[in-house]
């Protein structure tokens, strides 16, 4: 009887998890008339497809959506770049402090957001980046979490290997890019799509951080459906649909790197 109950769990946790997006793509193409109807409508009578085209129109979402692919497609690139190799030097390299650096790294993560949040926003606003893409972006550019996740998965690998490499004259560089890099794929998937999908739905930073809509990203373009009297409930769906469709097509391309990297962690 265990199996059947664990199905029906899982199903029950499923459907709970996919109905309130099924509800979304719903209301994004019903009419106002129905957003704003007592009785919820599910299944809406005529659907409206023209509320995404009106989406462009009401605000300039094209750049939205430029705006949120350039800001979270550099950090991704730029974590993807310099987290494995700062998590490789705290692997394999010995040096003085190196714990005690790796302790103080971490401890950056208990310190929230919003205390950094003003000190960045004066930095930003001194070197006159308020309102630009180096504004958005290079506060981000590395994360103690992605250098901790970096070195974790690194750390088990042989140091035979290295060493192997070095006998046989190859570079740190080239050690690193031929040695370490291929036997990360797994770690580095699961580090570019935690760090995109993050990216992608940030609100705050750019909330604060931008001035003017056409330099908006999504999560922030959304708000200008949101007035004080009134919500475009159906506009504010659509739009919320385009946001969620750029992640789901990601993690589908990267689902079989979470399963070897579940059946790595289990290797010594």
């Amino acid at each position: 009887m265990r199996k059947p109950l664990l199905y029906i769990l899982l199903g029950l946790a499923a459907l709970a998890t996919v109905v309130p997006l099924l509800y979304m793509v719903s209301l994004s193409l019903q009419t106002e008339v129905e957003t704003l109807s007592a009785n919820a409508v599910i299944v809406p009578d005529s659907p409206q497809w023209g509320n995404y085209a009106e989406l462009f129109t009401r605000a300039p979402f094209g750049n939205f959506i430029i705006n949120s692919l350039v800001v979270a497609g550099a950090i991704t690139l730029a974590h993807l770049l310099f987290d494995p190799l700062v998590g490789y030097v705290f692997a394999k390299f010995r040096f003085p402090l190196r714990n005690t650096l790796f302790v103080a790294l971490l401890a950056t993560l208990m310190v929230p957001f919003f205390v950094r949040m003003i000190p960045l926003y004066v930095l930003m606003a001194t070197m006159g980046w308020l309102d630009t893409y180096q504004g958005l972006i290079t506060p981000f550019l590395m994360d103690a979490f992605g250098i901790f996740l970096m070195r974790q998965f690194i750390q088990p690998i042989p140091d035979d290997l290295i060493s192997a490499a070095r006998i046989d004259g190859a570079s740190e560089l080239r050690i690193y890019r031929s040695v370490i890099l291929p036997q990360t794929r797994p770690a580095l998937a699961v580090l570019g799509l935690f760090t995109f999908v993050f990216q992608w739905n940030e609100f705050l930073w750019p909330l604060v951080a931008t001035t003017t809509p056409e330099m908006r990203t999504i999560p922030v373009g959304l708000t200008l459906f949101n007035q004080e009297y009134f919500t475009l409930w159906h506009l504010t769906a659509a739009g919320s649909v385009i946001l969620f469709v750029p992640t789901a097509v990601l993690f589908i391309f990267t689902q079989r790197y979470f399963v070897r990297g579940i059946a790595l962690t289990g290797i010594k």
